[in-house]
């Protein structure tokens, strides 16, 4: 059977094509009668708009780019629930890219986007390649969200408070009792920003001798790397704050090789509360960042940036809590 067109609809409901479209798009402006007319005969003929020729009539293809630093990391896929939803309910549509695999193969995929003249980017995570972002936020509304950087005009950030954040597992730790606390490090923005507030908090309750920081890389690798190199030292930590749940995945599996037991003889706090904290055998104490929050906010900063362009560039940070679970117990006597 001939797929049926606007001209049928128009047809069936007794109004013209221009009519059609106009309660296609929502115009409020339609009578309420010839309304339920199109509606009636789009159901009845089981019509779809041809998303093409309607991108060519509107100038716009209702997708948005998102591109994710690297599709592994659990945090990002839960902060895509958030952006997906409010996109949705905006008739925008998401097309995905994996930085990771933009690295590996050498493409822009930045530039794959304004290709296909999406309405909006969003950069999710520090990417490595700034410049690429920069000339993409040049001819397309962006956001930035995960992470601060980088910082280009006319681009909206929405990030978790990262420093707020790292307090809070610090001063967790602190008031169970730990003085000898270390913290597995990440690299970027956010990586800098969880770390250099661990510090200030340790300087601030007088335990700047027993504050040590190991650099990881945000994998499970590089937590567990990081943790071996830990517990080698020569005074080992009681507690240790990762930079993520992924890293601390990786501290948990170097310590219970190493004969310790989590939370009796080492306790351990990760960041982001994605699904791994939440799995029974696990059950990581760890900072919840709303990740959810965080995306549908960057969604609705995206919508203001496409009606907006000129608009002031703003830095919504979403404030963090604490998750407490299995991982944290107050130290041995005499640790």
């Amino acid at each position: 059977m001939r797929t049926p067109t606007i001209r049928d609809v128009a047809a069936r409901a007794g109004v013209s094509k221009s009519l059609v479209s106009l309660v296609l798009r929502g115009a409020e402006s339609v009578r309420p009668e010839k309304r339920a007319a199109v509606l009636a005969a789009v159901e009845e003929l089981g019509y779809r708009p041809n998303a093409a020729a309607r991108s060519l009539s509107e100038r716009r293809t209702r997708t948005v780019g998102v591109l994710l630093n690297d599709m592994r990391n659990p945090w990002f896929v839960e902060l895509l629930e958030g952006l997906n939803a409010r996109l949705y309910d905006s008739g925008l549509h998401m097309l995905l890219a994996d930085g990771h695999l933009n690295r590996r193969l050498g493409e822009d995929l930045t530039r794959t986007f304004t290709e296909l003249r999406v309405d909006g980017l969003i950069a999710v995570g520090t990417l490595r390649d700034p410049q690429a972002l920069r000339n993409a936020a040049a001819q397309v509304p962006t956001v930035v969200a995960g992470t601060r950087e980088p910082a280009l005009p006319g681009v909206d950030v929405v990030t978790n408070d990262d420093e707020h954040g790292a307090r809070l597992a610090t001063e967790h730790l602190i008031g169970l009792g730990h003085r000898h606390i270390a913290h597995i490090a990440g690299r970027g923005a956010v990586g800098e920003l969880r770390r250099r507030s661990f510090e200030a908090t340790m300087r601030e309750h007088g335990l700047a001798g027993g504050a040590v920081v190991e650099q990881g890389d945000l994998t499970e690798e590089g937590g567990y790397r990081a943790m071996v190199r830990l517990l080698g030292r020569a005074r080992r930590p009681t507690a240790v704050f990762a930079v993520n749940d992924v890293a601390c995945v990786g501290a948990l599996s170097a310590a219970e090789e190493s004969g310790l037991r989590v939370p009796d003889d080492l306790s351990l706090v990760g960041y982001d509360n994605t699904y791994l904290s939440r799995l029974r055998h696990l059950w990581l104490t760890t900072v919840d960042t709303a990740s959810h929050d965080v995306g549908r906010r960057a969604a609705q900063r995206l919508l203001e940036r496409i009606e907006d362009p000129q608009r002031p560039r703003e830095v919504d940070l979403v404030v963090p809590f604490l998750e407490v679970r299995g991982t944290t117990a107050p130290p041995r006597p005499g640790d």
